[in-house]
């Protein structure tokens, strides 16, 4: 079933993001970590992958036993970059085998040690691309696309940004998850803007609780978001003070509140960023979902 037909289902609702680790070995863990969130009762689950589809195949796997072994509603991370058109047609072709319906289209990013592809070259250059030929060939696919409430960190505005929402939109997406954030009104105006502009689609916010200062500090790096100075000088205080423990405690107590917040003003549903820190997201989420 499509992702977007379940909206009204459970309202508001959860949904997670997991990511596979590089080596099966690692999997059984995985997998006990996603059966203890499962009690939840997440109304999808993403699956992402690793640059340039490097992880692909375990993507593959992963979704397939999320829907035939836990009865989980999987959304697979797609992306475009250096893929080819047949790449794709194959990677649909098997999602499509197992029963799994949805996907989410992005562009993505190159490995770093592959060199930098001409648009020329590419069957795919924008993750629109991805949504209209998704949308064509398999129209009764589910299709997710990404938003970046404060700009994805290429586009030369805001109102550009907004732009290349609406064309992945009017392509054929279904609804947007959006890039993490720590200040609920950067999202408030993202939906804002987006609505004047005439986008109807659903907007769901996207939560990455702060688990530890070296890894947020990453993220940020690579997607463009900030973070309040307020917050991060907290963070650092409580570093040095109680170390990783009392950084995690900050995190999760704020990303809470941004929950919290978001749900009183009536969003459709909160999409976790879990790191797959099963007992982490399960405190963060208690009496709340």
């Amino acid at each position: 079933m499509r992702i977007v037909e379940l909206f009204e289902r459970d309202k508001p609702f959860i949904s997670l993001e997991f990511f596979p680790p590089k080596e099966q070995v690692d999997w059984p863990v995985f997998f006990r970590s996603v059966e203890k969130l499962r009690s939840i009762n997440p109304l999808f689950v993403s699956v992402t992958y690793g640059a340039g589809g490097s992880t692909q195949s375990h993507t593959l796997d992963i979704v397939t036993r999320l829907k035939r072994d836990l009865s989980l509603e999987p959304m697979a991370h797609l992306t475009c970059v250096g893929a080819t058109e047949a790449g794709i047609l194959a990677f649909l072709k098997e999602l499509r085998s197992v029963g799994v319906d949805n996907i989410l289209a992005l562009r993505g990013d190159p490995p770093q040690d592959q060199p930098v592809v001409t648009s020329a070259e590419r069957d795919f250059t924008y993750a629109s691309d991805l949504v209209s030929f998704v949308r064509k060939r398999y129209p009764e696919m589910g299709i997710g696309v990404a938003g970046y409430p404060e700009g994805h960190p290429e586009a030369s505005c805001l109102e550009a940004d907004l732009d290349a929402l609406r064309i992945k939109l009017d392509a054929g997406g279904d609804f947007v998850v959006t890039q993490l954030f720590f200040d609920n009104g950067h999202y408030w105006d993202f939906v804002g803007r987006a609505r004047a502009a005439g986008v109807k689609k659903p907007i769901i916010p996207g939560i990455m609780p702060i688990f530890s200062l070296k890894v947020i500090r990453k993220v940020l790096s690579l997607c463009g978001a900030s973070i309040p100075a307020d917050l991060m000088a907290e963070l650092e205080e409580s570093n040095r003070l109680g170390g990783a423990d009392a950084v995690q405690a900050l995190g999760m107590e704020y990303a809470r509140g941004q929950i919290k917040g978001l749900l009183e003003k009536g969003v459709p549903g909160i999409h976790l960023y879990t790191l797959n820190r099963d007992e982490a997201c399960l405190r963060l989420l208690e009496g709340i979902f």
